[in-house]
């Protein structure tokens, strides 16, 4: 009789260890707070063009290593920028195709002094309270899912969540390029229209700021070309 309660006993006891407790965020993130709508109220709003290189293509394997942030309003003028190096924890992780476009280099991140990834979640969201205030804010990238999932990954890293910074809702440029009829993902053929200035392909010289910040020109430029297409 005692061996067939305690087993059960001791089996929930294991059980209930093994499941984490709910973060203290998790309400506000289930808030039903109604904001306002960005068409209503744009004043209110802000969009935050990022971009991020990493070790490779597999968030939760390869990690980011660097980010760049630029917060515009919602006409694409840039308000502040951020750009924050980030030590991986597993640098050996790094594939050949990362290194050719990024460079990363343990020890050169070392010697740049690069933050380790609860001191990089902390000025990041340091940099949004400054820059942001009380405004809403929607994430804006051109591989939205990748920079996002990487996004997540080193914000779960440090106990914390993206979600407490950006709405639920996040932008990507090829579908805005696409909703008005223009069919080429990396924009070249926009970019050579409006005379958008590239950033840097020399791997040591392309960074995520380089990144965000020529995304913002991009979205400028979509923003051009819905003027001159109006009918």
């Amino acid at each position: 009789m005692q061996t067939r309660f305690f087993l059960p006993f001791v089996f929930l006891l294991v059980l209930s260890s093994c499941i984490p407790e709910e973060p203290a965020f998790l309400e506000a993130m289930e808030s039903q707070q109604i904001l306002p709508l960005p068409s209503e109220s744009p004043q209110e709003w802000l969009l935050a063009f990022i971009d991020v290189e990493t070790t490779g293509l597999l968030p939760g394997f390869h990690e980011m290593i660097d980010i760049g942030i630029a917060m515009t309003d919602l006409e694409g003028k840039l308000l502040d920028s951020l750009f924050l190096r980030i030590q991986p924890e597993h640098p050996e992780r790094l594939s050949p195709g990362a290194f050719a476009v990024n460079a990363f280099d343990p020890e050169r991140w070392r010697q740049m002094d690069a933050f380790d990834h609860a001191a990089a979640v902390e000025s990041i969201i340091a940099f949004h309270r400054h820059s942001a205030g009380q405004k809403h804010v929607l994430m804006v990238a051109t591989n939205s899912h990748f920079d996002a999932a990487f996004l997540d990954h080193l914000f779960r890293s440090a106990g914390k969540t993206w979600r407490e910074l950006y709405h639920y809702y996040i932008l990507d440029l090829p579908s805005m390029a696409w909703g008005l009829g223009l069919r080429d993902l990396h924009q070249r053929g926009l970019m050579n229209l409006y005379d958008v200035a590239d950033e840097p392909h020399i791997a040591e010289q392309h960074t995520g700021v380089t990144g965000a910040l020529l995304n913002a020109r991009i979205y400028r430029a979509l923003l051009q070309y819905q003027k001159d297409h109006q009918k």
